[in-house]
């Protein structure tokens, strides 16, 4: 049997650029199921919509507030996530500390920091591949790019780690995104 893993408060490995600051708690060579992460979102950050289409995903709001969404939209055309609908009347959810979003296999999710202050999450991702090793290839090509990296080799990272673009990276405020 192994032993677990106990970490003071700020220990981990950070993984800090454009626009990322992650402290990586678990990643899945740990061995863990899961990568673990603690994560600041700046204000006005959006990932955008996106799908796994294997892997969950979970987010628990410590600090400010995050919009937040995980489910099938009525129509995935709809640029902007947060003017997107389920078949339930469901909506985007903006939440402060405590909000909570879990993410089953294929189901599009996004979520946000549409306010003035930065927002700090607990982040935990099934996603293969390990999100830890996503984020960094990531900065990788953010610092060999001057910030503006190609948007195929964007697309080819994305493929590798599972993640379908649904919406541009602002929200779905511009045309869709490869980068």
């Amino acid at each position: 049997m192994s032993e677990g893993l106990m970490l003071p408060p700020g220990a981990g490995r950070r993984i800090v650029g454009g626009g990322l600051d992650a402290t990586v708690k678990t990643t899945m060579d740990y061995p863990a199921l899961t990568s673990t992460f603690e994560i600041v979102v700046p204000p006005g950050w959006d990932v955008g919509a996106h799908v796994h289409a294997v892997g969950e995903e979970i987010f628990y709001v410590l600090e400010g507030q995050l919009d937040v969404l995980a489910f099938e939209p009525l129509d995935r055309s709809v640029s902007d996530w947060h003017e997107w609908e389920s078949a339930t009347g469901q909506r985007f959810l903006r939440g402060g500390p405590g909000a909570f979003l879990f993410v089953p296999p294929n189901t599009p999710h996004a979520f946000g920091n549409g306010t003035d202050q930065p927002a700090k999450a607990f982040f935990q991702s099934s996603v293969p591949g390990g999100h830890e090793h996503y984020f960094d290839e990531l900065m990788e090509l953010l610092a060999a790019s001057a910030g503006k990296p190609d948007p195929q080799a964007v697309a080819e990272l994305r493929t590798r780690y599972d993640i379908e673009q649904l919406t541009s990276l602002d929200g779905g405020r511009s045309a869709p995104a490869s980068a």
